[in-house]
């Protein structure tokens, strides 16, 4: 035997201490979550006010930054819940929940009162920052709140077992997710067709548009053709065909003659994508008395021009990083929304009903193809002129499951 001391191994790392380590990881992490959650209730909640009381846009990029980052969060932690055997899960399950809730909420909201979807904004940040805090609240339980939010003792790393994350993946992939998909499905349905009046629908095979045809007492016909900018070739190939041949066809598109657009309204770029035809360049209509009834750019505000520059460089450019900085750039003065409306609806509308009042005295039947959003204003204004509603025909013009073709039902 020498003098030299016995070497002693460590002894391995002990279940306990492994679980220790865990819960203190994850109640770090789970913190990290709720803090953000609040976080962006906060900053949600002051700029929602801003904006319904003051017109404010100050904090809306910090905003947007902040929620985005917040929603990938939840993504995360809910996946986290799924998979990983850890506790608690009950109280941290609310804010994925909450931010999903909210999407399917604010939808019915946005269609039917969408002048007061600001409002609602500022109630759904209230619930947000109420339910943060009562997230807090649960884990300490009155106590003054300390690093970490979630206290390690409420964590618990359980033994892993494969039936939780299959029994999640099921309920996943065969409940929630075709429940939403279908939800969101019928609220769109209902948003095409709310939004326009009937003028367009959307089913499960595809978006339908519904010609009408007006007639006045003393005989004069004008029939309303909802037009898409892009569609299925055959629709506007039937389109053309129903034309009787003695009428008159006022034509919608925007002038630019004095080359204020630096980038061209086009949507080849679309319609390529999408497998459609664009209808500037399918859409001939029949060798009758055609007439140019629409705007110049000229005759819009410079603020509008400058947004359709922006807006159409993801036609000129495509949907990349660079068009999307452009879009991004764009800051909007208030009253924006109103002041594009105005220009791009109102105006054009205005200018289109002036035709049709100029041409109706030798006109028997006028023709008008014109974009969709404008059928409603214009179907209700002719009304009031006397007209009343004789036919209507229905059209496939974008078909989901092939090329199709546009018959009248």
């Amino acid at each position: 035997m020498n003098g030299s001391p016995p070497v002693v191994a460590e002894p391995p790392l002990l279940p306990d201490a492994n679980r220790k380590s865990g819960r203190h990881f994850f109640a770090v992490l789970f913190s990290l979550c709720v803090a953000l959650f609040l976080v962006d209730a906060v900053l949600s909640l002051v700029d929602d006010v801003l904006i319904a009381g003051f017109q404010l846009h100050i904090l809306s990029l910090i905003r947007g930054l902040v929620a985005m980052a917040a929603i990938a969060m939840a993504i995360g932690l809910y996946a986290l819940i799924g998979f990983a055997p850890i506790a608690p899960k009950r109280s941290l399950l609310c804010i994925p929940a909450f931010y999903l809730a909210s999407a399917l909420i604010l939808f019915p909201l946005a269609i039917y009162w969408y002048g007061e979807i600001q409002l609602f904004a500022v109630g759904l940040s209230i619930c947000q920052m109420v339910l943060g805090v009562g997230i807090l609240y649960s884990f300490r339980r009155g106590s003054k709140p300390t690093w970490p939010l979630v206290p390690e003792d409420r964590v618990e790393v359980r033994r892993f077992h494969w039936r939780g994350p299959f029994a999640f993946v099921l309920a996943n992939v065969f409940v929630l997710l075709p429940l939403v998909v279908v939800y969101v499905f019928l609220c769109t349905a209902r948003a095409v067709a709310h939004f326009s009046e009937g003028f367009m629908a959307l089913h499960p095979s595809g978006f339908t548009v519904q010609v009408r045809k007006y007639v006045r007492d003393d005989g004069k016909v004008i029939e309303l053709f909802p037009m898409a900018h892009v569609a299925n070739a055959a629709f506007y190939q039937k389109v053309s065909q129903t034309f009787p041949t003695n009428s008159l066809i006022l034509m919608e598109g925007v002038s630019d003659n004095d080359n204020l657009l630096t980038n061209k309204i086009s949507y080849k770029r679309m319609a390529r994508s999408l497998g459609l035809a664009e209808q500037k360049e399918t859409f001939t209509p029949p060798s009758n008395e055609v007439v140019h009834a629409d705007v110049d750019v000229s005759q819009f505000s410079s603020e509008t021009i400058h947004f359709l520059n922006v807006a159409m460089t993801f036609h000129s450019e495509g949907v990349n990083a660079g068009s999307f900085m452009k879009f991004a750039q764009f800051t909007p003065a208030p009253g924006f929304e109103k002041r594009l409306f105005d220009d791009i609806l109102r105006k054009r509308n205005e200018h289109l009903l002036a035709e049709i009042r100029s041409h109706l005295p030798e006109s028997n039947s006028i023709m008008v193809p014109w974009g969709v959003a404008h059928m409603p204003g214009i179907a209700r204004e002719i009304q009031k002129s006397g007209f009343h509603l004789a036919e209507r025909h229905d059209y496939t013009v974008i078909s989901f499951g092939g090329r199709g073709a546009a018959k009248p039902r």
